[in-house]
C-alpha cells in the first residue's frame, strides 16, 4: 500500500442477524456493512438495535488490473439470477 495507515473508529447499529452474519447500519450516513459472526467480539448475545464499533482504515485500490476469475464468477452469477427471474415470471 502506498499510503500510511490512519485508523478511524466507526460506529453503527445492528439491523440484521442471520445464521452466519451480522448486518449493521453505520452512523453518519456512511452506509451498510455485513460481516461474519465469527468476526464480532462480544461478551453478550447479539441483538438487533445494539450499538457496535470497530476500527477501520481507508480502502486503497491496488492497481488497474481486473481479477478475471472474480469478474467471470460475478458475471455468471448475475446471468443465472436473470435466468431464474425470467423462469419464475413465466410460471
Amino acid at each position: 500500500m502506498k499510503y500510511g495507515d490512519r485508523i478511524i473508529r466507526m460506529e453503527g447499529v445492528i439491523v440484521g442477524l442471520k445464521d452466519g452474519s451480522v448486518d449493521m447500519d453505520l452512523m453518519g450516513r456512511i452506509g451498510f456493512l455485513s460481516v461474519p459472526k465469527r468476526m464480532v467480539i462480544s461478551e453478550y448475545p447479539l441483538e438487533i438495535g445494539q450499538k457496535v464499533a470497530f476500527n477501520m482504515s481507508f480502502v486503497e485500490q491496488e492497481g488497474p488490473e481486473v481479477n478475471d476469475k472474480y469478474f467471470n464468477n460475478i458475471t455468471i452469477r448475475e446471468q443465472r439470477r436473470i435466468e431464474i427471474s425470467k423462469k419464475n415470471e413465466e410460471e
